[in-house]
């Protein structure tokens, strides 16, 4: 691997480089798909991910990405594992994953994925990334992919993902 020794560490620094191909302001560490890096051998490993959820379009490009970043970086041989279980959460995203949702204009899901307000008939209440306001409303259950739901300001007039609790 470029004269460096491979080691997890390094594999991981590498994936932080590949970005979620829907959200690129985060990468696929902080998106919490990445669930092992396993060294088989000097030139070769196992990359284990969870899709965020059944369907997912993404896992395609996520599995190119992995093995295309790798090889340009010396690695000869990467197998990609795709485990279901257990199940992707949002809960595993990191914390400044979470901050550049909201940067990048999306509502971040909260800490914990057991949201049952859709089940409850209750509407929830999100602050617009942009302007800080609660005065906000679910237009669309499903926004720009299926993980997210489409609000809209009421206030500033601005629409917004949310990404939902999974």
């Amino acid at each position: 691997m470029n004269s460096e020794i491979l080691s997890v560490s390094k594999i991981k620094e590498l994936l932080n480089e590949v970005p979620d191909p829907e959200i690129p302001v985060i990468n696929i560490n902080e998106l919490g798909v990445v669930r092992n890096i396993e060294i088989l051998s000097e030139d070769s490993v196992t990359i284990t991910i969870t899709p965020t959820y059944s369907g997912c379009p993404a896992m395609k490009v996520f599995e190119d990405d992995i093995v295309s970043k790798l090889q340009q970086n010396g690695v000869k041989t990467v197998n990609i594992k795709t485990v279901l279980s257990p199940p992707w959460t949002t809960d595993w995203i990191t914390d400044e994953a979470k901050v550049k949702l909201k940067n990048y204009g999306i509502v971040p899901p909260e800490k914990v994925s057991s949201d049952k307000n859709v089940l409850l008939g209750k509407e929830k209440v999100l602050k617009c990334p942009r302007c800080d306001s609660q005065n906000t409303k679910m237009i669309s259950q499903f926004g720009s992919t299926a993980c997210k739901a489409l609000y809209k300001c009421l206030d500033c007039l601005e629409p917004f993902d949310y990404f939902k609790c999974i």
